[in-house]
C-alpha cells in the first residue's frame, strides 16, 4: 500500500512542474486555453486525492478487522507471545 500511495502522490509532488507546464507563457497564450487546462489539472488532482482517500480508508477498514480478530484470539490465548506481537504490529498499522 505504501508503494501505491507513493505512486499516487506523484502529481502532488510535481505540482510546481505541472503548474509551470499548464499555465501558458505569453508566446503560447493563443494556442492553449488556460482556463480549460487549469480545470483539467484541478480535476486530475481531485481524482488523485479521491482515489488515495478511498485506498487509505479501505486499508484502515481491513486492518481494523484484523485487529478485532486478533484481539478476540488474544482473549482466548493470553500466553501466546507471537499472537501479541502480531496484534501490536497490526495496531501500529492502523
Amino acid at each position: 500500500i505504501q508503494e501505491l500511495l507513493r505512486v499516487m502522490r506523484t502529481i502532488d509532488d510535481r505540482i510546481v512542474h505541472e503548474l509551470n507546464t499548464t499555465i501558458p507563457t505569453a508566446s503560447f497564450v493563443g494556442k492553449v486555453d488556460p482556463g480549460q487546462t487549469c480545470k483539467e489539472l484541478y480535476q486530475s488532482l481531485m481524482d488523485a486525492h479521491t482515489s488515495r482517500e478511498r485506498i487509505i480508508k479501505n486499508c484502515i477498514s481491513q486492518t481494523s478487522t484484523v485487529v478485532k480478530t486478533l484481539k478476540e484470539e488474544r482473549e482466548k490465548a493470553h500466553d501466546d507471545v507471537a499472537l501479541l506481537k502480531q496484534l501490536r504490529k497490526e495496531q501500529t498499522k492502523v
